[in-house]
């Protein structure tokens, strides 16, 4: 078939694409037909090949939130047997995180709606009203989750500056911790991480760095806590487990709608005890979805799959970036570590960029 790809061109000439098989395998089945899309998405203008090539099908590599689900998870979503999570009582949900936890070596995990949500929860269950939590400058939390922790729960958040790699200076962190004893100033209790970094590219932070962070934020006597939102692919590109990369942590966010394919949800991950207050706050926030067992049905195929979905994404994403660096586009291959490729487009309009797509992918699939 004659396919194309879509992609976003934000700001200044910097184009961001975020890969997910998922998202490319159901698009071609559920449109065999040709169709022709444009449109804009907030200030993110997009444009498909399809306007200036002849398409049958295109993959959007706007963002792997895009994903659709596949055959297989409509499939069981259609039979899934349920019943009402809110008392515990959704067979499928309980099954889901089950699983979540033993995959990623927690006593146990909870499903909620969302990442935001998920990270909303953790923030919200770890400190109280006036507390500090600290966490990077460019973090998901800090920059683009509207604020959630202040507004809601009275949280004070503490920037640490986000190197290139998405980590922090340990001294840094270590100098930002506040004393006990000055009843000026908030007592601080959480230190967040994010794994893959999005805003610095997908990069996946090194495990020594993770373990040496985590000590010394517990040994001053923080909780720590993991958004991640796209810890597979880190995982994937670190040739590491989902228990070592979630080993560190006090509570882990994972979310499943991303590469994974899944439609809906997220996972928290942590103690028992730290669930059970955390389903607490679900509730609270309207995150009880009562029989959500056909969410989790798709869920539970996410999660199964998400290894090797993880590696899939970022080997494409790696054979995606090189052919860009072959056609001339101002690229560092070496930062391409995980689903996330942003480039410069040359000053490119995102009909020609789509266009030279289309025409590359006739000549060599990725």
């Amino acid at each position: 078939s004659n396919c194309a790809m879509r992609s976003s061109v934000v700001g200044l000439g910097v184009a961001r694409m975020q890969f997910s098989a998922r998202a490319a395998y159901s698009w071609q089945a559920a449109h065999s037909s040709r169709k022709i899309y444009s449109g804009t998405s907030f200030s993110r203008s997009y444009v498909t090949a399809a306007q200036s090539t002849s398409v049958e099908s295109s993959f959007d590599l706007r963002s792997d939130t895009l994903s659709l689900p596949s055959a297989e998870m409509r499939d069981a979503m259609a039979t899934a047997e349920v019943g009402d999570d809110v008392f515990g009582e959704d067979p499928t949900v309980n099954l889901l995180q089950k699983e979540a936890a033993q995959r990623f070596g927690k006593a146990a995990a909870l499903y909620v709606p969302s990442g935001t949500m998920s990270n909303l929860i953790a923030l919200l269950t770890h400190c109280n009203r006036g507390e500090e939590v600290l966490l990077g400058d460019r973090s998901h939390i800090f920059l683009w989750e509207q604020g959630g922790s202040a507004s809601l729960g009275g949280i004070h958040p503490r920037t640490l500056r986000n190197t290139a790699q998405g980590t922090v200076d340990i001294n840094e962190l270590l100098l930002a911790v506040r004393p006990r004893d000055d009843p000026h100033q908030p007592w601080s209790k959480l230190f967040c991480l994010e794994n893959s970094h999005n805003a610095t590219g997908g990069k996946a932070l090194p495990p020594s760095f993770v373990h040496e962070a985590c000590n010394t934020a517990r040994a001053n006597g923080l909780i720590c806590h993991l958004d991640g939102a796209r810890v597979t692919n880190a995982a994937s590109y670190l040739g590491i487990s989902l228990q070592q990369s979630a080993a560190d942590f006090d509570s882990v966010s994972v979310c499943l709608s991303k590469g994974m394919g899944a439609p809906v949800g997220s996972v928290l991950l942590g103690t028992q005890e730290f669930v059970d207050m955390a389903r607490r706050w679900r509730k609270v926030l309207g995150g009880g979805m009562r029989q959500c067992g056909v969410l989790a049905a798709a869920a539970r195929i996410a999660l199964r799959d998400c290894e090797k979905q993880a590696q899939d994404d970022n080997r494409r994403a790696k054979l995606f970036a090189e052919e860009l660096a072959l056609n001339g586009f101002e690229i560092d291959l070496q930062g391409i570590q995980t689903n996330i490729v942003v480039f410069s487009a040359n000053g490119m309009s995102p009909e020609q960029l789509c266009k030279l797509a289309a025409e590359r992918y006739q000549q060599q699939k990725f």
